[in-house]
């Protein structure tokens, strides 16, 4: 094989300059101090932990600089007590094989050792700087779950209830400058951790997602006690913990925080905004005192400021209106658009307060100037989104948290990075998960993602033993979200109700973005399926047992994609992956939820019976290929009215998976990519020719809010041996905005009667050069009903076993960058054959995946004579120093190892 090495010292490279994007949160502050866990973060500071009922001193003692934690031990901060506990090897890793099952009894379940056993104290010490003196110094925690005393040098300086209540707490009086500190916090889990026994007020038989439905009671993260997208039986210590940061700063007697902007758009030419801002100033001052608080709109001209009156210990909110300050009165602002509809634009705002012409604090925001609104003026009285006016024609997904916290920037900005990557547009932040974290809204503001915030309630639940609780756990998070122009929709609960007076406290708090009660309601109807189906059935609109589920919008409608042969390696016993160990299997996949060792593997076999676990995770691939292809494109075919049906949204089912499981999906937990990311991809660019198995047509859609004038569609179908027995091309002097063309070309179903066939589209502009194109496969097989596996898409293709060979030749350019390198892969098909589904993989000397990596296409097909351009880029502090490689393997394309040179 001829190779071509060239190293390049370039400074920055396209999607490189993307990924410096993870190390800029905008909410990380130099001026602050953070006191992470040097385990697990890296961060700089030495936490310890101990079980609460085996230490006999009292809280004033222990948290006391001099105390010694010599016989505790290290803990994860943030983290939970449970990670901590795993990290010190007291439980094995609950992610591997079956550890976690409640029946094993390897990791203690609260609900039967009960809360003491989980509750532990959290102590670490660190050094006041010199420079805080004769400041306010303030000690930030931004979650904690459930309960927790909060204890300074001896003192109790709060106590906090809450999963979601971030805490500002004045320790100046109690801080030893210059000097060593201690902190010590005792953390008690939720009140009442519910248990998996089912639930006595729901039907008999039901799947008993949210245990006994007691987790409820508590404001938290309801999924921990578990459901049938993750384990079945929950996490045992319910996440108990400091699950997000702890952090120091300072002010000089005045403090702002909670900044909020809110934009009033003209109508209907969204060329004119008013701006209100406001922010919330804090008088530390032991006085009465007058201060003044200053804005500026960074990058523009627009400043403004106002003399404020402050009594000892008052805190107020501060206004600026367009009225009163006319330079807020914005002209043809910038405008901030959703994926692929324009600009994601932001503004930065500044505000700072001074006292006694000096300054007392400062607190930036970034926002959005955007307008979101809903209606129901549809056929089916079905939900649809407008962003500034237009029309969204929603792409979502769900977003499950991860299930143990187990959480970081690093991790935040992969699974983002593939989100955008896959085309998504919405992401739901579903009901018994979690307010995420401000990086996450960050990005989703800067990639164009709305979002749809729930609010921990779910119908598998009881609602919250405590209203204030709630309440207050509900105002802290809308503050720390609001201002984020990707937030679109504000959602009570998932398939609930609310907690009595959400509404009018989202009202006052925001008032800003559209509301309901819950997930199914006011033109959202319920979801399904959730497992593997016949794709047939996604096209015939028959895959949901509940009647017709393509149609109008839908908040729940998907199936799994079986992760890699090298993920399965690592979440399970190699004696229990081939032949396949159903218990394993199953309690990897929510209790068999999702169908895994059934109608997936009943499909996987219709590829041909597999011999060993890689055979079988290969042939996966396919299965969950055209499965997120068949889904993505008739929902793109019966987009607003274009198809038989009028569809306004859909949310995948679901996005992320929150701990290693069989039932991945575009990525498994280990962030590596499966075939469905890029199947996904495919399907939602915004231009894009799309082929219906059902009817044998295609189509083109386009998401675009641009018509595009004399473009062309040719459809190619090509047998086993590669040879073209079909080929059609079709003028279309106009694809409209915003629209879909159905049915431009027929494929006559005489040339599809070979036992498979291949069918290559391509859109090509007024110049003939290539802007799009899709690639099938597709077998004779003929469709006999919902209740068969039979179908084109579906069964079959036993003979794909008989193709020639293909052969690659692959050359590379490596582009360096300190923190990042790049690989421009160019792969041609050299032979006469098509090199189908092929794959290509990053490796370390090990030969692992090295992860995450970010490829811009994977699991391809080549067309003979054709080269295949393909980024690959990666952290370069992720490189083995002793060397990595490049594997391509296909179908029919044997592997293919490039080693890649040792770095520096």
């Amino acid at each position: 094989m001829k190779m071509k090495k060239i190293f390049l010292g370039i400074v920055f490279f396209g999607l490189a300059s993307v990924a410096n994007a993870q190390v800029l949160d905008n909410e990380i502050s130099k001026d602050r101090i953070y006191l992470d866990s040097k385990e697990a973060h890296g961060g700089g500071f030495s936490w310890k932990m101990k079980k609460a009922s085996s230490i006999s001193v009292a809280a004033e003692e222990l948290s006391d600089p001099n105390f010694s934690t010599q016989d505790w031990m290290p803990a994860i901060v943030p983290g939970t007590v449970l990670n901590s506990l795993v990290f010190n090897k007291v439980y094995p890793e609950p992610y591997f094989g079956i550890n976690n099952k409640l029946a094993t009894n390897l990791i203690p379940d609260i609900a039967k050792v009960g809360r003491d056993f989980y509750t532990y104290w959290f102590r670490t010490a660190f050094n006041v700087p010199k420079e805080y003196k004769d400041k306010n110094v303030w000690l930030q925690i931004d979650g904690i779950n459930y309960r927790a005393e909060i204890w300074v040098n001896g003192n109790l300086v709060n106590s906090i209830t809450g999963m979601f209540q971030q805490d500002y707490i004045d320790i100046t009086d109690f801080a030893k400058i210059g000097e060593k500190n201690a902190l010590a916090i005792k953390v008690i889990p939720v009140d009442i951790p519910g248990t998996n026994k089912p639930k006595p007020w729901r039907a008999r038989g039901e799947n008993r997602n949210g245990g006994d439905g007691n987790i409820g009671l508590n404001t938290t993260m309801l999924m921990s006690v578990g459901w049938d997208f993750t384990f079945k039986d929950g996490i045992r210590d319910r996440n108990t913990g400091i699950w997000k940061s702890v952090s120091l700063y300072t002010t000089n007697k005045i403090a702002l925080r909670h900044p909020f902007i809110k934009s009033n758009l003209s109508k209907p030419n969204y060329d004119k905004a008013a701006e209100t801002i406001s922010v919330e100033v804090f008088n530390a001052a032991m006085r009465t005192v007058r201060c003044v608080v200053k804005g500026e709109i960074l990058g523009t001209n627009i400043q403004f400021q106002k003399t404020v009156d402050m009594l000892r210990g008052e805190d107020k909110t501060v206004e600026f209106s367009p009225k009163d300050f006319p330079q807020l009165n914005i002209n043809n602002p910038r405008l901030w658009w959703p994926r692929f509809k324009g600009d994601p634009a932001l503004y930065d705002l500044k505000l700072t307060v001074y006292l006694d012409n000096v300054l007392a604090d400062s607190i930036h925001t970034k926002f959005g100037i955007r307008e979101i609104t809903v209606d129901r003026n549809t056929p089916d009285s079905s939900k649809t989104f407008y962003v500034n006016g237009r029309k969204i024609f929603i792409r979502g997904s769900n977003w499950i948290p991860e299930a143990m916290l187990r959480n970081s920037n690093e991790r935040m900005y992969a699974e983002m990075r593939y989100t955008k990557q896959s085309g998504i547009n919405l992401l739901r932040l579903w009901g018994g998960g979690i307010a995420e974290s401000d990086y996450f809204y960050q990005l989703c503001d800067e990639m164009g993602i709305l979002v749809w915030q729930e609010f921990w309630l779910t119908g598998d639940t009881k609602h919250p033993q405590s209203k204030d609780v709630y309440f207050n756990n509900l105002t802290s998070a809308i503050k720390r979200i609001r201002n984020h122009p990707s937030v679109a929709f504000y959602v009570g609960s998932n398939e609930s109700t609310e907690v009595s007076g959400t509404k009018p406290l989202l009202s006052v708090l925001d008032g800003t973005r559209p509301y309901q009660m819950q997930s199914e309601t006011d033109g959202v109807h319920d979801g399904s399926p959730y497992q593997q189906m016949n794709p047939m059935q996604h096209y015939e609109n028959t895959a949901s047992d509940r009647g017709s589920r393509i149609d109008g919008f839908n908040p729940e409608y998907g199936a799994p994609t079986l992760p890699t042969v090298e993920v399965l390696r690592e979440m399970m016993a190699e004696k229990d992956l081939w032949p396949i160990n159903k218990e394993v299997w199953d309690y990897l996949d929510g209790a068999g939820f999702h169908g895994m060792t059934g109608k997936y593997t009943d499909l996987v076999n219709k590829y041909g019976a597999s011999n060993s676990i890689d055979e079988f995770a290969s042939k996966a691939q396919l299965v969950g290929a055209m499965n997120s292809k068949s889904i993505r494109e008739v929902w793109n075919e019966n987009k607003f009215g274009y198809g038989d049906r009028y569809c306004s949204g859909l949310l995948f089912w679901y996005h992320n998976s929150p701990t290693r499981q069989v039932c991945g999906r575009m990525w498994d937990w280990s962030l590596e990519p499966t075939a469905s990311l890029y199947h996904t991809q495919n399907s939602l660019e915004p231009l894009h020719a799309q082929y219906d198995y059902l009817k044998s047509t295609v189509s083109i859609y386009n998401d675009y809010f641009k018509s595009f004038n004399n473009y062309t569609i040719l459809a190619e179908v090509y047998d086993l041996n590669s040879k073209k027995i079909f080929s059609q091309s079709v003028f279309v002097p106009l694809i409209k905005e915003d629209a879909v063309l159905n049915n431009i070309i027929h494929i006559d179903s005489l040339k599809l009667q070979l036992p498979v066939q291949f069918i290559k589209l391509t859109i090509l502009d007024a110049n003939k050069k290539e802007v799009s194109n899709n690639f099938y496969w597709r077998s004779n097989d003929k469709y006999l009903g919902k209740q068969t596996m039979t179908g084109p898409a579906t069964a079959g293709f036993e003979a794909l076993a008989t193709m020639k060979k293909a052969a690659l030749n692959t050359s590379y350019t490596v582009v360096a960058n300190g923190n990042f390198t790049d690989i421009e892969l160019s792969i041609k098909n050299t032979s006469k054959q098509i090199a189908f589904f092929t794959q290509i993989q990053f490796l370390d000397k090990a030969h692992n995946p090295v992860r995450p990596s970010f490829y811009s296409d994977n699991f391809c097909s080549i067309m003979p004579g054709e080269t295949k351009h393909i980024q690959i880029e990666t952290a370069t502090k992720l490189l083995d120093k002793d060397g990595y490689s490049i594997v391509t393997k296909g179908y029919n394309v044997l592997p293919t190892i490039i080693q890649l040179p040792k770095t520096n």
